[in-house]
This record gives C-alpha cells, structure tokens and sequence, in this order.
C-alpha cells in the first residue's frame, strides 16, 4: 500500500471515528440532558466536516501522483 493510499484510508477511518463519536454523544446527550456529550458530539462533528474537507482537497492535490 503506498502512501497516497495509506493517507486516503486513514483520512476515512478518521472520518468515520468522528462520526461514531458525535452519533455518541448526541445520544448520550438525548439520554441524560447534560452538556458535555453534547458538546464532545459537536466538536467531533465539525472534526468530522474538516476531515472530509482536507480528504478532498488531498484527493486533488494528489491526483497525480501515481
């Protein structure tokens, strides 16, 4: 596996960590009403929206490199 793809894959499991998270703590939020899942889920969601924007702007940028 070269690096191209390497980054590719770690870029996507990264991102689905992010949404595992935020689903988490929405539903842990939804479950006892306090603050801190809610706001863990939301930060991991906006983690979750960069990664897919760097995951792009890598797919382009390396859309050359063999």
């Amino acid at each position: 596996m070269g690096l191209k793809a390497f980054h590719l894959v770690f870029i996507a499991v990264s991102i689905a960590l992010c949404a595992f998270v935020a689903a988490w703590g929405l539903r842990e939020w939804m479950a006892t009403r306090s603050g801190m899942p809610l706001a863990l889920g939301a930060i991991f969601f906006l983690s979750g929206i960069t990664l897919v924007g760097y995951g792009v702007h890598v797919v382009r940028k390396l859309r050359n490199v063999p």
